[in-house]
């Protein structure tokens, strides 16, 4: 089957944004469909395509992947403005391509919400499938985050969200608070699966090409996180971790924030002013092939969220995942199905939001931990039993284009 894919924010594992899509769509290839993937230009991604963009638009192979790219740059330091109007341009040049592009069935992905427009279009006006797959809850998340407060744009993506579900013939949720809040509005169960992000396990196997930042030795105790740099993200709690354990003499636990986003210059600006550079190090966002050599010379992952009570259960987070392929027990710094996780699988430890003296006893009681070892062997094995990616590429797989 011929599949239209729009994902905005694609990228290949030779940029550093998530590549999800990437590899569903290798999955759909090897089942034997052919995939279209329609996206944007995203300064943390590398779509594969290298040839310049003609009135706005390129298109190519990559990988086996037919790929749309158009000229339309997102990243995570734009303001709300830019990303708005990026996301509506965005949205109207998909709808275009929707109306003509051939294709037996459509898949939409967000973020943003304005995704599922190229899949509404087709389903009403060329009588396609569509299938929408929800990354975040909108106007849900935003809203609790602060970051839209107009009634009339919360009003207006409510609106959205409820016609892109009922237009959707299938819906994939990425959590389990995710399928719950698709639910409220789409009743018939069948038409909603659970297909959260998924382990790399054959990537983070490999261990060859390890790496350690410059500013740590071999005897630092090493907690990494990977990704965005956002208001989200809530990094400000590492630092406030570090500051307890430079308080506490603790120099040879070393906390590495790899990524990038709006948020890092003020990270960066405090680790200066607070003289934490011995014990924070701030990292450039790295391609995701070179990820698998750092997290083989950690010791722990840090998987930090803003204390917002609709991530507890609404997000599913990519580097979680990571973590996992590679074998690193994990600290998580809010309640919630991630936390509910570490603690079943004993695979890490679980500290309370906003507690930097809990976060860095977790750091010490991880750095001292004899047992850390079993740990590490515990997280490799709920990636393996749970998360592996190419189980759950199969179930995507089915799900998508089973009974069209």
């Amino acid at each position: 089957m011929q599949i239209l894919y729009f994902h905005q924010h694609f990228s290949t594992p030779s940029g550093s944004a998530g590549t999800r899509s990437y590899e569903m769509a290798r999955q759909l290839i090897e089942a034997g469909h052919q995939v279209t993937m329609v996206c944007g230009s995203n300064v943390s991604g590398k779509t594969g395509l290298e040839m310049p963009f003609i009135n706005g638009k390129r298109r190519g192979i990559a990988n086996g992947i037919d790929i749309i790219e158009f000229d339309l740059t997102y990243g995570n330091r734009d303001g709300f403005i830019k990303r708005s109007l990026t996301f509506i341009a965005f949205a109207w040049q998909s709808s275009l391509i929707a109306f003509r592009e051939p294709t037996d069935i459509v898949f939409a992905t967000t973020t943003p919400l304005t995704a599922g427009i190229p899949g509404i279009i087709a389903k009403w006006f060329r009588k396609k499938p569509f299938v929408f797959e929800v990354r975040d809850l909108w106007p849900e998340l935003p809203k609790a985050m602060g970051v839209i407060t107009n009634p009339f744009v919360l009003y207006s993506m409510r609106v959205l969200e409820w016609v892109s579900y009922k237009s959707a013939d299938r819906l994939v949720g990425l959590s389990p608070g995710i399928v719950d809040g698709i639910a409220q509005d789409v009743h018939e169960k069948s038409r909603i699966a659970l297909i959260p992000n998924g382990c790399d396990l054959k990537m983070f196997s490999d261990k060859s090409k390890f790496w350690r930042p410059k500013q740590t030795s071999a005897s630092d105790f090493l907690a990494i996180f990977a990704g965005t740099h956002g208001k989200a993200n809530g990094l400000g709690a590492v630092v406030d971790a570090a500051a307890v354990l430079k308080d506490r003499g603790v120099t040879n636990i070393k906390l590495v924030l790899v990524g990038d986003g709006a948020e890092k210059p003020f990270l960066a600006e405090r680790v200066q002013s607070e003289a934490l550079e011995q014990i924070v190090i701030l990292l450039d966002q790295v391609p995701k092939t070179q990820l698998p050599g750092l997290m083989a010379s950690a010791d722990v992952g840090l998987q930090i969220l803003a204390n917002i009570p609709a991530f507890y259960y609404g997000t599913s987070p990519n580097k979680f995942f990571d973590y996992l392929a590679a074998g690193l027990p994990v600290i998580t710094n809010y309640p919630g199905w991630v936390a509910d996780l570490v603690k079943e699988y004993d695979c890490g430890v679980s500290v309370p939001p906003q507690d930097p003296n809990a976060f860095a006893d977790a750091l010490i009681q991880m750095r001292n931990d004899r047992d850390l070892r079993q740990k590490s062997l515990n997280a490799r094995t709920l990636g393996e039993t749970k998360f592996a990616r190419d189980k759950l590429g199969e179930k995507f797989v089915r799900f998508i284009v089973e009974d069209f």
